[in-house]
């Protein structure tokens, strides 16, 4: 059997590295509620970020749900959202006690359809949550220029685009606020955790409220709040990979490029567009698979995983149609959402990854083609 290759594989710096780093933790015993680390993971980020504020939070999906809670929309108000995005974008906001309501797709890039947007709008519509799906751009001036006109709230999530530019910004600095997702699987990661970026301190206030318990002193709870603090051993883990971040960044483009160059004749696969306005982190490989092709997009996930090789159906099926949600939105005209969840295939791409792996891959994707 060959070597097994997963779809991805935690960066990490050198052990000796974080070993030594935690170590002044066995002198304080300081290893949570907002320690010293924590202070300088924010400070590091908020300048490579290029974002005015950040808050650091116990994971992405947490911080997701505070970053919309703290806008007090009211209960039951409708959110518009994506259905294509990972299953937290979408219980971010039910566990809110709003109602998401689902826009169509582009088949371009998998982005929220941002000519779709309007027509969903009702008196009862309060924000928006679009999605930089595989870190690719939402149409953020279309985006904003809808939220404006009806005063509606835009939070982005960010998750898989840690690092991304668009004109010279921060991805984090659009929108009313953004979060991101540092996980393990994430091409920065914390081990687990999230941030929250936005503008003025008055959030950030409510932030540190909503994810300590709302607790300002010893006697004094301001507001009720979660309990959704990222402790110093995911802090300092944060700061060493984020000294190697551009390193990680450019091993997976090298990779990306190679799939690119391999791929790029095979007739039926396909790739999204690529906006040249942003910058890209490449953490997502996905490919389309297309009926040109000659076997289905299951067909080539099974083929891989007989192979050791562990692709993924990113995103399928879509949020809306999850088992969780009892059929509600099955009727919906999610047309490109649901063929695009058919089609979309993400290969194996990490940081380490050799060049020998990519071609081991194409070459059972092309004998999945030829055999079927």
């Amino acid at each position: 059997m060959d070597k097994q290759i997963l779809v991805t594989r935690s960066s990490m710096p050198p052990y000796e590295e974080y070993i030594e780093a935690i170590k002044p933790l066995w002198d304080t015993h300081w290893i949570t509620n907002m320690g010293k680390y924590h202070q300088q993971l924010e400070d590091e980020l908020k300048v490579y970020l290029k974002v005015p504020e950040i808050s650091l939070i116990v994971n992405g999906h947490m911080a997701l749900e505070l970053a919309i809670q703290s806008f007090d929309l009211p209960e039951g108000s409708e959110v518009i959202t994506t259905p294509f995005t990972f299953i937290s974008t979408t219980h971010a906001i039910v566990r809110n006690r709003l109602s998401p309501v689902f826009c169509d797709v582009k088949l371009s890039d998998g982005t929220i359809d941002e000519n779709g947007i309007e027509s969903l709008i009702t008196p009862r519509t309060a924000a928006i949550v679009p999605v930089h799906v595989y870190g690719n751009i939402c149409n953020i001036e279309e985006i904003q220029r809808i939220a404006d006109k009806y005063g509606l709230k835009v939070i982005y999530d960010a998750a898989h685009a840690f690092g991304v530019e668009y004109k010279g910004k921060g991805i984090g600095a659009y929108g009313d606020a953004s979060i991101f997702s540092f996980h393990a699987t994430k091409v920065f990661n914390t081990i687990e955790g999230g941030a929250i970026t936005f503008t003025g301190r008055k959030m950030y206030e409510k932030l540190y409220n909503l994810k300590n318990f709302g607790i300002r002193g010893e006697e004094l709870v301001a507001e009720v709040g979660a309990n959704a603090k990222m402790n110093e051993f995911c802090a300092i883990m944060g700061l060493c990979n984020l000294k190697h971040t551009q390193e990680a960044v450019a091993s997976r483009k090298k990779i990306h490029d190679l799939y690119m160059d391999l791929l790029k004749d095979i007739k039926g696969i396909e790739f999204f567009s690529d906006r040249n306005e942003g910058s890209r982190n490449y953490a997502y490989f996905p490919i389309l698979v297309t009926e040109e092709f000659g076997a289905s997009r299951d067909e080539v996930y099974d083929r891989l995983k007989e192979n050791n090789i562990f692709s993924r159906k990113y995103f399928y099926p879509i949020t809306s149609d999850q088992a969780c949600f009892k059929n509600k939105y099955r009727s919906l005209d999610l047309k490109t959402a649901r063929k695009l969840s058919g089609l979309v295939l993400t290969l194996p791409i990490y940081e380490g990854m050799s060049g020998e792996e990519p071609e081991r891959i194409t070459r059972v994707i092309k004998e999945t083609g030829d055999l079927l």
